[in-house]
């Protein structure tokens, strides 16, 4: 059997970052189009959003952007394209007119079993490709702590800070 060259992998640690966006991007375009085949109207992202307002009924875009740890503008960016599909609508907080709370539509909670159907499937795929690397998940976690109590960035300035001593 021929190998085909990986030179992402050749680089090592050199080529994480690329290899984790390659994986991403093919799960990505993968799930775009299952859910093309599935005739479902919806963007691969917005299963975060579906599932934050299933389980709370109402939101703000700073709280579903603060429980995703996604920046202000990619929520905003993700919530106006459900908007547009129907999926989800925006109610004046009782509170406080300059906030919206964000829900559901009736629409969404319509096809909302439907599309947990495939994102449990999804999952359990998930768990199927991981079996036998259980500590993957939690190495990930690791990482993602790590960076967050301490960027990239500021670790490599750290190391070429110590070169120069």
């Amino acid at each position: 059997m021929h190998m085909k060259e990986d030179y992402l992998k050749e680089l090592g640690h050199l080529g994480l970052i690329a290899r984790l966006k390659r994986l991403s991007d093919s799960m990505l375009y993968s799930i775009r189009d299952l859910y093309k085949l599935k005739d479902f109207d919806i963007e691969p992202n917005w299963h975060l959003v579906f599932l934050i307002l299933k389980k709370h009924e109402r939101r703000t875009m700073t709280q579903i952007s603060d429980s995703l740890g996604l920046s202000q503008p990619a929520v905003v960016k993700i919530i106006n394209k459900m908007k547009k599909k129907g999926y989800v609508e925006a109610a004046g907080d009782a509170r406080d007119n300059r906030k919206k709370q964000l829900q559901l539509s009736r629409k969404a909670i319509e096809e909302l079993p439907a599309f947990e159907e495939v994102w449990k499937a999804g999952q359990a795929t998930i768990e199927g490709l991981l079996k036998d690397n259980e500590t993957f998940t939690s190495q990930l976690e690791n990482l993602e702590d790590l960076i967050e109590y301490r960027n990239f960035r500021d670790r490599v300035l750290d190391k070429l800070s110590q070169k120069k001593r």
